[in-house]
């Protein structure tokens, strides 16, 4: 993978990569990956990826409190209720 060195940024477009990385919570680096990709309509194509969007503004907005939440959730889900499983005889 090569390694391109960007200079002349205007203060907007600094100011939009780092309103992008914290957004995401992601590196400056990767901030202005996504945001090359995403503009110049080759997003996903680098890891096979799809190019959806849709639920991006999802991505990164969990506290670990809400992760744990959601994890124990899951668990509730996934206990087999015996009782409803019994055949008939």
């Amino acid at each position: 993978m090569k390694q391109y060195t960007v200079r002349g940024l205007s203060r907007e477009t600094e100011r939009k990569i780092a309103r992008e990385a914290r957004a995401k919570g992601v590196s400056l680096n990767r901030a202005i990956v996504s945001l090359i990709e995403g503009e110049g309509g080759s997003a996903g194509r680098r890891t096979g990826k799809s190019g959806h969007k849709d639920l991006d503004h999802l991505f990164g907005i969990w506290t670990e409190d809400d992760a744990g939440d959601f994890e124990r959730d899951l668990e509730l889900q996934r206990k087999v209720d015996e009782g409803l499983w019994k055949t008939r005889g």
